[in-house]
């Protein structure tokens, strides 16, 4: 079986030039993917947390393009630079936009109980405020410890932790809501398959994304006019949206970010492990990038976020700004400097002329669903093939964690909905069906670190490294014993149990390196395997 690989050492080209062919399908992929997120946004902030829609469209939705513009703009101007030093004209910029996962996390952990509590969405959104601009500064102090990180930490653990999140939180999702709907995100999912994997040019060149698209409305609005709806358009709902069709630019409410501050002491609990989170994210997307080809700044890339993210919040975004997984995905398709400017631009349009709001209505979510299922697939796959074959099982067990943490959200979310709790169910009754639950929750909690750490570990095992893999196993104790793996909140002391086997594992192993035979790597299926290429597979 043959597998198509993005080459890591591209040919020197002609030089940087702003815009090429490839820049728009890369531009309509990746423009759908944030019209996707901000589609949900303003879904989750209008129905979930009953937010006025003059906040909505008025303040949140022009600062949110404001910072998005910022960033894409931003690292468009990277990769113009990089492209410059090194005289390619294959260089991608990296992707950009809010962050997906702290999207939910906001909204569901800070912003609806806040608002439930104090009966005023407004407080809600001051509160959101607040945690982003904790999280700004931990992605500017955290950008300058990332590269050392970075430099010590085996690809397949960086790597194999950002597919498990690709698969669990960026895939997962699209690909479920594909089949409820299967009509209109089969045929559209066919269609992305055919141009993005398969080589198929459409008419004129036209982008697949945009074909895509243009096909999941067609069925979508087509099946309204028989009178058999797919997709739940309605006439009445895409009319009723242009009432906020209309200008709006973002205004300070530096204000409002300080009024949340009286909720500190909620925030941190969650502001500061998800800071951590993003910085591990990032250094994992930009290891994704490197593996394409294109070697970012590792700090530059974080701070940046941290920069935008800060100005986003002072002018009323609730949403924390990040490097998109994708990079190897957005080049493969032909992107590379302009569709990440062209993006921001686009998206500055939308927020603050009130498009949104009357796309919201008029694109069924399901069509732009199998370009999210794409990017997953890709990220994946990447996984396996930009590390040594032997360093596989590191990659697996990376993943683990990410599966774990997506488990216990379906289960949460389903009691969530029936009035209880796994809590309230019982550990017991919920473990005689079947259901390991606290195995879930300890495994799952702070995933994207679990799996870093596992992973690590894995490696170094495998690579016959065992005093690295045990101070692995020493940093994943600590981790633990701060809360910020394997447990639900920080503090001194959490997760003990599970801090102290790590504890043990490194004990094992550093006995292990110190007293024990160990057999060449390859030795245990009969033959000695040399050595990968190019040695260890960390990069600086």
């Amino acid at each position: 079986m043959t597998t198509t690989r993005i080459a890591s050492t591209p040919a020197p080209g002609p030089g940087p030039r702003l815009w090429v062919p490839g820049d728009w399908n890369a531009f309509f992929g990746f423009g759908t993917n944030i019209l996707v997120n901000l589609l949900v946004l303003t879904g989750l902030l209008r129905f979930v947390l009953k937010m006025p829609d003059d906040i909505v469209f008025g303040r949140i939705l022009p600062a949110a393009g404001l910072m998005m513009f910022l960033s894409t703009a931003y690292y468009a101007y990277l990769a113009w630079q990089l492209a410059k030093k090194t005289g390619r004209s294959d260089v991608c910029a990296l992707p950009s936009g809010i962050s997906v996962p702290h999207m939910f996390v906001v909204v569901f952990v800070i912003m609806l109980p806040i608002s439930l509590k104090t009966g005023d969405p407004i407080k809600g959104w001051e509160a959101g405020l607040t945690w982003v601009f904790v999280q700004s500064f931990v992605l500017m102090i955290g950008g300058f410890i990332a590269p050392v990180i970075r430099r010590i930490t085996p690809r397949a653990a960086l790597l194999g932790t950002l597919a498990g999140v690709s698969i669990a939180f960026i895939a997962l999702r699209p690909a479920l809501e594909m089949f409820m709907t299967p009509l209109l995100g089969v045929v559209c999912f066919a269609i992305i398959l055919v141009s993005w994997f398969g080589g198929v040019r459409w008419f004129r060149g036209i982008p697949a994304g945009l074909v895509a698209i243009a096909v999941g409305c067609l069925i979508a609005w087509g099946s309204t006019a028989l009178g058999m709806p797919v997709g739940g358009m309605s006439l009445a709902n895409l009319a009723a949206s242009f009432s906020n069709f209309g200008f709006s630019v973002p205004l300070p409410a530096v204000g409002h970010v300080f009024s949340g501050f009286e909720f500190l002491a909620i925030i941190l609990v969650t502001a500061i492990p998800f800071g951590i989170y993003d910085l591990v994210e990032a250094m994992d997307n930009v290891e994704s990038a490197a593996a394409g080809g294109d070697s970012f700044p590792t700090t530059r890339v974080l701070t940046a976020d941290g920069v935008v993210s800060l100005i986003g919040c002072l002018m009323g975004n609730p949403f924390i700004n990040a490097v998109y997984i994708g990079h190897p995905g957005w080049k493969s398709m032909g992107g590379r400097i302009g569709y990440s400017a062209a993006t921001g631009i686009a998206v500055l349009l939308m927020c603050w002329l009130g498009i949104i709001a009357v796309m919201t209505s008029l694109i069924p979510v399901v069509a732009i669903a199998p370009i999210l299922l794409y990017i997953g697939m890709l990220i994946g796959a990447q996984a396996f093939q930009e590390t040594p074959r032997s360093h596989a099982p590191a990659v697996i067990l990376a993943f683990m964690p990410h599966l774990a943490a997506w488990g216990k959200l379906q289960i949460d979310n389903a009691l969530g909905a029936a009035g209880t709790s796994a809590a309230a169910v019982g550990f017991d009754k919920l473990g005689q069906m079947g259901v390991l639950y606290h195995g879930l929750e300890v495994l799952g909690g702070g995933a994207i670190l679990g799996g870093l750490i596992l992973g690590a570990i894995a490696v170094f095992i495998i690579d016959r490294e065992l005093v690295k893999a045990a101070a692995f196993a020493v940093a994943g104790a600590l981790l633990t014993f701060f809360g910020f793996m394997h447990g639900e909140r920080i503090g001194i002391g959490q997760s003990l149990s599970v801090a102290v086997s790590y504890l043990g594992f490194a004990a094992v192993l550093l006995a292990c390196a110190k007293f024990a035979v160990v057999e060449p790597k390859g030795a245990e299926h009969g033959h000695a395997e040399p050595a990968e290429e190019g040695g260890h597979p960390a990069v600086a």
